[in-house]
C-alpha cells in the first residue's frame, strides 16, 4: 500500500533541523498554492467554519494502527468505541470520582467514566461520531465540545442550545468530523462548579491520510490546570478565583506525574491543552527546541511556525509542538509562572528571609510543643522536612490529606519543585516499558564542585 492508502511510513532517528527543514520546504510549497488559489479568486479573503447540517455522512471510520498513530494520555486513558452502521459510538458518564493527585493527596471530584480529568476521546477527521452522555451526578449538567464544528443543536450550551442533561438522563450528541487538531470538552452548566470539580477532557482528531512528514513516534496529550483544595480537606474549592494551591497535568501534580519516556532521535508531538478557571500557562521545556505547529484553530503553516522553548498555553485554548528528541538525559518540563510548581502553598503568611530566630524557637516550645521556625533561607528544604521518602531528620507532621509544598526525591538530592511539573525522559536505548530510572550521566559532563586548582587556574577568588 502506498502512503496516501494509509499506511505508517517507517520512522528512523532524523536530525532536527533536516526534518524542520523539509517540512518547511514542503510547508512553503502548501502557502504558495494557498495563495496562488486566493489570487485566483479576487475577493475571497474570509475563511468559514463549516459546522454542517447534522445530516453528513461520515467516511469509513478510522482504524488505529492503519490510519493514524494512537494518542497517549499519561496518568491518563482514551476512550473506547464500537461501530454501529459506520459510526463510531462513543459513552461518557458524568460522575463523582475518587481521584489522586499524587500519593498522600486525595479528593473527591466529578468526572466521567471513574476519572478525572476525562478520558480523551480519539477520532479522525471525516468520521461520523456519536456520543451518548449518561448523567450520574445529583445536579444538571451538559458536555460543550470545544473547538468543534458541528451543527449549532449539538454544541452543548445549556439552555442555549439544548435543555440540561438532568440527574438519570443520558443525551445523544451526533456530528462528522470535518476538520483535524486538538481540541477539548467540559460541561457548560454551571461551569464555575462543574469545570472545577473536573469535568473537562481532550479531543484528538487525527487527519485522514497523512503524509509522512506530519507522522510521529510519539503523540502525548497533556490537560493543564488548577485547582483549590484546602489541608486536610477532600474536595476542590470550585468558589476559588486566585488562590489555586494544586496545579495539574494530566490530574496530577508532582511527584505524581508521569514521565515522557522517549528514544533519541524520536519525533515528539505533545497536545496541551489548558481548561484552567483563571491561569494561562507557559509550559517551558528543558534541552530541546520546538516548533509550534497547532492551535485549537487548526495548523499552522510550516512557513509561519516559529521555533520555542516555552509555549504559553492561554485558558480556554490548545496548542501542540513537535521536536525531534535528540539530547539523551532527563530534562524538565514544567509551568514557568513559579508558585505554578509549587503543591498546596500558603500565600497568608509573613516573609521570613533573612530573619534570625535563633532566640525565638526555644521560647516558642515552651508555648507550642514542636514549634519551628522556617523560610529564612527560602522553602527549598521544606519537602525534605515532611516528606516521608526522604530518611532521616526531624520530621514536621502536616494534616492528613496533604502534601508536601515542593519536590520529590531526586537522583541527586531532594527536586524542590511540584505541581505542573514533569520529565522527559530520552534514552539512546530502551528496554520494556515505563520509567528507565534516573539518567545515567556521561564521566566529565555533571556540574560539580570546584577544585582549588580549577579556581586557581581560572583566576576564581572566592
Amino acid at each position: 500500500m502506498s502512503d496516501d492508502e494509509g499506511t505508517k511510513a517507517p520512522l528512523g532517528p532524523l536530525p532536527r533541523r533536516n526534518w524542520l527543514a523539509g517540512a518547511a520546504l514542503a510547508g512553503g510549497a502548501s502557502l504558495l498554492a494557498s495563495r496562488r488559489a486566493e489570487a485566483a479568486a479576487p475577493g475571497r479573503t474570509w475563511e468559514r467554519s463549516y459546522s454542517g447540517t447534522g445530516s453528513e455522512r461520515g467516511q469509513r471510520p478510522g482504524e488505529a494502527g492503519r490510519d493514524y498513530r494512537p494518542s497517549t494520555t499519561l496518568d491518563g486513558a482514551t476512550l473506547e468505541y464500537k461501530v454501529v452502521d459506520g459510526v463510531k459510538v462513543f459513552h461518557l458518564v458524568a460522575e463523582e470520582v475518587e481521584h489522586e493527585f499524587a500519593p498522600g493527596l486525595r479528593a473527591k471530584c466529578w468526572g466521567y467514566n471513574g476519572r478525572c480529568h476525562g478520558p480523551t476521546i480519539e477520532a479522525v477527521e471525516g468520521d461520523r461520531v456519536r456520543i451518548y452522555v449518561t448523567n450520574k451526578l445529583a445536579a444538571p449538567t451538559t458536555v460543550h465540545w470545544h473547538g468543534v464544528f458541528l451543527p449549532n443543536g449539538m454544541d452543548g450550551v445549556g439552555g442555549l442550545n439544548q435543555a440540561p442533561i438532568m440527574p438519570g438522563e443520558t443525551f445523544r450528541y451526533e456530528w462528522t468530523f470535518r476538520q483535524n487538531g486538538t481540541y477539548m470538552y467540559h460541561s457548560h452548566h454551571d461551569e464555575m462548579t462543574q469545570m472545577a470539580m473536573g469535568m473537562v477532557g481532550m479531543i484528538v482528531v487525527h487527519p485522514r491520510n497523512p503524509p509522512a512528514s506530519q507522522r510521529v513516534d510519539h503523540d502525548f496529550v497533556m490537560m493543564v490546570s488548577e485547582w483549590h483544595v484546602d489541608p486536610g480537606t477532600a474536595r476542590p474549592n470550585p468558589n476559588e478565583m486566585t488562590d489555586f494551591n494544586i496545579l495539574t497535568i494530566n490530574a496530577k501534580c508532582f511527584p505524581g506525574t508521569s514521565p515522557l519516556v522517549v528514544k533519541t532521535g524520536d519525533r515528539v508531538r505533545i497536545r496541551i491543552g489548558n481548561l484552567s478557571p483563571m491561569d494561562h500557562h507557559p509550559i517551558h521545556l528543558h534541552g530541546h527546541y520546538f516548533k509550534v505547529v497547532e492551535t485549537d484553530g487548526g495548523p499552522i503553516p510550516a512557513g509561519a511556525q516559529w521555533p520555542e522553548t516555552t509555549v504559553l498555553v492561554p485558558v480556554g485554548s490548545t496548542r501542540t509542538i513537535e521536536f525531534v528528541a535528540d539530547a539523551p538525559g532527563d530534562w524538565a518540563m514544567h509551568c514557568h509562572m513559579s508558585h505554578h510548581v509549587m503543591n498546596q502553598m500558603g500565600h497568608g503568611i509573613p516573609n521570613m528571609i533573612g530573619v534570625d530566630y535563633k532566640g525565638i524557637d526555644p521560647k516558642a516550645n515552651k508555648v507550642v510543643g514542636g514549634y519551628m521556625s522556617m523560610g529564612a533561607e527560602g522553602m527549598g528544604d521544606m519537602g525534605e522536612m515532611v516528606d516521608p521518602a526522604v530518611k532521616g531528620g526531624h520530621k514536621m507532621p502536616i494534616p492528613k490529606n496533604s502534601i508536601p509544598m515542593v519536590g520529590g526525591v531526586g537522583a541527586y538530592g531532594y527536586i524542590t519543585m511540584g505541581g505542573m511539573f514533569t520529565i522527559l525522559k530520552v534514552r539512546d536505548e530502551l528496554v520494556g516499558e515505563g520509567d528507565p530510572g534516573p539518567y545515567k550521566l556521561p564521566p566529565g559532563t555533571q556540574s560539580v564542585v570546584a577544585t582549588a586548582e580549577e579556581l586557581q587556574r581560572d583566576g576564581i577568588e572566592v
